[in-house]
């Protein structure tokens, strides 16, 4: 029999897995255009961005793309969220492989520029060469673990060993260092706490936790403390800096800057999801990718996301959000049948 008041709870889970997935798009949309510029020239540009604007011509990655449209990081995520419930006790690692080659090679058929990045790029090619799977990732520190782990916080109970060690297994491939997993299980943990119904508080006490956790489960490769750098991160918006902020933590797709950065731009916003969302479209270099991250777990602690934004995004692109939300929520329970595979 269902308790009372579980219906509302079932709703409000549902309500933060689907800000969680809404908001990493609308952050990512939002830098879509302003990726791999430094800040100056993003004034230059564009003046400071404030809402949906499409790419220039002749840019670098998003050269083609209109305002609102997502890159990798949103589709990456989705791809990430498909492979999980279609196969929720386990991993495949050969399969995810091929699954990123697939989506590459589409993106390639529509003539666009934003591919696998250089760590995902050399994993894959030595695992379908033979190379196992503990060896593939084992350079690999940039964000692009961090920038698609939200599906396993959201269907994954906030238990730090649990989260850590999910992440760990679905990033191997790519991404088996230190540094990313505990990036992206500091991730995962703000997400997981978030639909928990945790406040950012307690949310961010626990991912700290996660993401030592994390750092124990890569090799030693890149960034030895990520929590040290995340802590820093927090403290430096604690003291409403900005360009403090920046200039201390970075903003390049180095797990150890963009992960830290996203969670001081919360911060510092006091967890306004669009509020953060400009700031990272506008603080330059991998704006589309802090913009994701810090949307994810703004959108699963709560945070507010604008309609006309989740309508443009919506319009923009063929992406469905809601009912993925929906099947990640389902396979949340402590331990899921299977679920030694994920070890």
């Amino acid at each position: 029999m269902a308790m009372p008041g579980a219906p509302k709870e079932a709703e409000n889970m549902e309500a933060r897995a689907y800000g969680a997935l809404m908001g990493l798009a609308i952050g990512d949309a939002l830098g879509m255009p302003s990726q791999t510029l430094s800040r100056q020239d993003i004034a230059e540009r564009y003046g400071r961005i404030d809402g949906f604007r499409a790419s220039f011509d002749g840019h670098p990655v998003s050269h083609g793309l209109s305002a609102g449209q997502v890159t990798d990081d949103t589709e990456q995520t989705l791809l990430l969220a498909k492979r999980l419930i279609g196969q929720p006790n386990g991993f495949d690692d050969v399969a995810w492989a091929q699954d990123l080659l697939a989506w590459e090679a589409d993106v390639r058929a529509k003539g666009l520029a934003d591919l696998l990045g250089p760590s995902s790029r050399a994993a894959i090619d030595a695992l379908l060469a033979g190379t196992s799977p503990e060896e593939t990732g084992r350079n690999g520190t940039t964000n692009g673990a961090a920038m698609r782990i939200a599906p396993v916080g959201i269907m994954t109970l906030p238990d730090a060993d649990h989260v850590a060690a999910r992440v760990a297994r679905t990033c191997r491939v790519t991404h088996n260092t230190g540094e990313a997993i505990a990036g992206a299980s500091a991730v995962a943990m703000m997400i997981s706490c978030g639909i928990a119904g945790k406040d950012f508080g307690v949310a961010m006490s626990d991912a700290l936790v996660a993401c030592r956790a994390g750092q124990k489960l890569g090799c030693a490769v890149g960034e030895t403390d990520m929590a040290g750098r995340i802590e820093r991160a927090l403290e430096l918006a604690g003291q409403g800096d900005e360009e403090a902020l920046v200039a201390a933590i970075g903003t390049s797709v180095a797990s150890r800057e963009s992960v830290p950065m996203a969670f001081g731009l919360l911060r510092l916003v006091s967890g306004d999801l669009w509020k953060a969302l400009i700031l990272a479209a506008n603080i330059g270099d991998d704006t589309d990718t802090i913009g994701a991250i810090a949307g994810a777990m703004a959108g699963a602690l709560g945070g507010e996301i604008p309609q006309a934004a989740e309508a443009r995004i919506l319009e923009a692109n063929s992406i469905e959000i809601r009912p993925i939300a929906r099947a990640l929520l389902s396979l949340r329970s402590p331990v899921a049948t299977g679920d030694a595979e994920w070890a």
